[in-house]
């Protein structure tokens, strides 16, 4: 005899309660890079284009309420294999993100404004070896609210170690993309699940103080 369906067994087992929002977010972008956009890139998604107007967006709407806005680019100033040993041997495609590499620039659809802060990173976690947690205490964050790529991967590690050091994690679902609908449905339904709430474009930035959107004119 089949189970009961998985959404409704993760509930029966106490997963999927929400965390909610702060008072203070920050919306966080992780690698937003042509890396990611471009064609001609091996790490190409099909999805990404779509995936940088919902970051913009987030952008936008965290600007206009002057809430932080901080990007990500994982980065490597020569041989990749030389600060992520194995995990260059893992993934031959981090040449991507050597200086210099046309791939390591952020795209023009969203790029971070003079002045935001970047944080540059060698492994998936923003806050690996990183100063992002100093940042956004500083900062007085008490919210993340993320976009980037891969939904899988940089997203993903980001996401948990967000919750790990006493955020809250909120993962925007129009804004992350992955290279295929498995692993991008599957790692928004676990995080949802264990580890952050997944909400939907519209709803993130009314609470990062978007104005509503006039509805079109009745034919």
């Amino acid at each position: 005899m089949a189970g009961p369906p998985l959404a409704d067994d993760y509930r029966a087992a106490g997963f999927g309660r929400r965390i909610g929002w702060g008072e203070h977010p920050a919306v966080l972008l992780v690698d937003p890079v042509q890396a990611y956009a471009a064609p001609d890139s091996p790490l190409h998604l099909g999805t990404a284009e779509a995936a940088l107007h919902a970051m913009a967006r987030l952008a936008r709407a965290a600007r206009r309420s002057q809430f932080p806005v901080l990007f990500t680019a994982v980065h490597y100033d020569a041989e990749p294999g030389a600060d992520a040993p194995h995990f260059a041997r893992k993934v031959p495609g981090l040449e991507a993100f050597r200086a210099g590499s046309p791939h390591a620039a952020f795209t023009p659809i969203c790029p971070p404004e003079p002045g935001e802060i970047v944080i540059r990173k060698h492994y998936p976690s923003a806050f690996f070896e990183t100063r992002l947690s100093d940042i956004l205490n500083v900062l007085g964050v008490d919210t993340v609210v993320i976009g980037g790529f891969s939904t899988s991967g940089c997203v993903r590690a980001t996401t948990l170690d967000a919750l790990q050091y006493g955020l809250r994690p909120i993962v925007v679902r129009d804004a992350v993309a992955d290279r295929d609908a498995g692993p991008h449905e599957g790692n928004l339904f676990d995080l949802d699940s264990k580890y952050a709430d997944v909400v939907d474009l519209t709803s993130a930035c009314r609470r990062l103080g978007e104005p509503p959107q006039p509805r079109p004119e009745q034919a």
